[in-house]
């Protein structure tokens, strides 16, 4: 007979970058709507964004001392065994203290810890794996993990593939609407409704690269008669803010998303998964500059996955400043490659990820 436990404890931990707090918040949401009674917890690291994202959600957080390898200065890792030893001590006194029926892990710095420590209770634990090349932590905990959630083909090669469902990366709620109109929505932002506009995303943190070759692209893509929603990320706004006027507006952060997509036509962006899963449900013509700095090289493994289904151009970071432009003008210049890319973007969305993932949990621990 099916259990109809009303009050179920979860633990979904992901963070260190809105990539991994947003599909976080989803599937809380989604089992909250399920289950309105469901305890949920949520476990980040100190100092990251989600101690403050998740929160101001409305879900408690708890955070580890836990940060990933510096793999551009290295000197700067002689704390992280340390951070493994506290990290672990701390989820398995969290693990013992909440008791959860289930325990979510969607990437970031804190996931490996708190499933580990779910997992040496029995504790079902489930992995939504937003990369098409996943890293050495979640290869090690997937061994133990009841399902683990996809948004890639071929992923059989890292995992069991009885284990492997292939979902999909959950999006923002106000993603499943659709998009205001575009003049109006430029207009939000205070840019002419008319113009051709192109959004700059270096992920929630910004991203230097992009910024400098935006700086040093500026003078030629307004003189081409474009503007752009700059989001610079919150380190480097004050660096670039003095650049924003009448055709260029520069945030350090975009709070409503759904206006910037609506108003751009086309997007620069990084490759993040869950940029990726977005910018398929907003099916606009996008630049994919990969991050060469992430483990395992997976930003470039992500927009190659794009390209070869044509469904974006990718401009390598340490080309950027070389290709900018060219890369602008293929997509303004040229409508029925714009067209090509946004249709195949569009085909590559997964509107239903959230629900899939939460129905496998639900099946799986028999609610």
């Amino acid at each position: 007979m099916r259990n109809e436990k009303q009050h179920i404890k979860v633990i979904i931990s992901g963070g260190g970058t809105g990539g991994h707090i947003f599909p976080a918040l989803a599937i809380a949401d989604e089992i909250k709507k399920r289950k309105p009674q469901a305890e949920i917890l949520f476990i980040g690291a100190k100092d990251r964004m989600e101690m403050e994202k998740v929160p101001a959600h409305g879900y408690p957080i708890k955070g580890l001392w836990i940060s990933g390898i510096n793999r551009q200065h290295k000197w700067r890792n002689w704390q992280f065994p340390l951070q493994i030893l506290s990290s672990l001590i701390k989820a398995k006194k969290i693990v013992k203290n909440f008791k959860p029926d289930v325990v979510i892990g969607t990437g970031g710095f804190a996931s490996g810890p708190i499933l580990y420590a779910a997992q040496q209770k029995n504790i079902p634990t489930f992995i939504q794996e937003q990369n098409s090349y996943p890293g050495i932590t979640n290869k090690i905990l997937s061994k133990k993990a009841q399902k683990i959630f996809t948004a890639y083909d071929h992923l059989e090669r890292f995992f069991a593939s009885d284990k492997i469902i292939k979902t999909g990366n959950p999006v923002r709620e106000d993603l499943h609407k659709p998009l205001n109109d575009a003049k109006k929505s430029r207009q939000f932002f205070g840019l002419k409704p008319d113009k051709k506009t192109i959004l700059v995303l270096g992920g929630s943190l910004g991203a230097r690269p992009i910024n400098e070759a935006i700086k040093e692209k500026l003078p030629s893509l307004l003189a081409n008669g474009y503007q752009l929603i700059w989001q610079t990320g919150p380190k480097d706004f004050d660096r670039y803010k003095d650049l924003g006027n009448e055709q260029v507006k520069v945030v350090p952060f975009i709070k409503n998303m759904h206006e910037a997509y609506a108003a751009a036509d086309m997007i620069i962006s990084r490759a993040g998964a869950g940029t990726i899963s977005e910018l398929a449900m907003v099916g606009k013509p996008v630049v994919l500059v990969p991050s060469p700095y992430v483990a395992e090289d997976h930003q470039t493994k992500n927009a190659q996955a794009l390209v070869e289904n044509k469904a974006a151009i990718l401009v390598p970071e340490k080309k950027l400043k070389e290709k900018l432009c060219p890369a602008v003008k293929e997509i303004f210049g040229q409508p029925g490659k714009a067209n090509e890319l946004s249709q195949n973007l569009k085909k590559m969305a997964q509107p239903k990820a959230t629900q899939k993932i939460v129905d496998e949990i639900f099946k799986t621990i028999n609610l």
